[in-house]
């Protein structure tokens, strides 16, 4: 969960997950993945991980809180979020694209404007925050979830709609969930 300046004030980094990836695909998320046996921990995982998907420097980068993890049960992954401040701004972009279709800067203004959050409503029944990032992109799902907490936590929010659904985006193709759980950070 990587934040920094922006030209309109505070900005989160996010990503466009790769259209063809097997499972969500197409999906705005946080840079991220698995756990490799050389990380020492989660902050070095999400470190390792930014840096190979999106170019990020770690070197300008302050890790401000590692979260507990959280099971997410529709990848199977125990996801432990590591909150982070990008210090001295380096530059940024698809690195790997069979994991990152683009990378997103969205100002934080935006991430609270009550005019750009829903609810999303899942056919399976799933509920949860949603937030309209303009040229067809919702952050919604556990990502959503974290962006929703987070603003509340820094008392950010400001008061918005939550009776107005939208069902989730479709992306992609799917595909079987691995069912083995693996740790996974982002």
């Amino acid at each position: 969960m990587l934040v920094g300046d922006g030209a309109r004030g505070p900005e989160m980094v996010l990503i466009e997950r790769a259209h063809d990836m097997r499972s969500h695909a197409g999906q705005v998320a946080f840079p991220g993945g698995a756990a490799d046996r050389e990380d020492d921990g989660p902050a070095a995982t999400a470190l390792r991980e930014a840096e190979e998907e999106i170019g990020l420097d770690p070197a300008g980068v302050d890790v401000v809180a590692v979260m507990p993890a959280l099971w997410l049960p529709p990848s199977n992954f125990a996801v432990t979020p590591v909150l982070a401040w990008w210090r001295a701004e380096s530059a940024i972009g698809v690195v790997d694209a069979a994991e990152v279709a683009s990378v997103l800067r969205v100002p934080l203004c935006d991430l609270v404007d009550p005019e750009r959050r829903f609810t999303v409503r899942h056919p399976l029944g799933y509920r949860g925050p949603g937030f309209d990032l303009g040229d067809g992109l919702v952050l919604w799902g556990f990502t959503g979830g974290l962006v929703d907490q987070l603003i509340a936590a820094a008392g950010l929010e400001q008061a918005w709609d939550p009776s107005c659904e939208r069902p989730p985006p479709v992306h992609g193709s799917g595909g079987p969930v691995d069912p083995a759980p693996r740790p996974e950070v982002r």
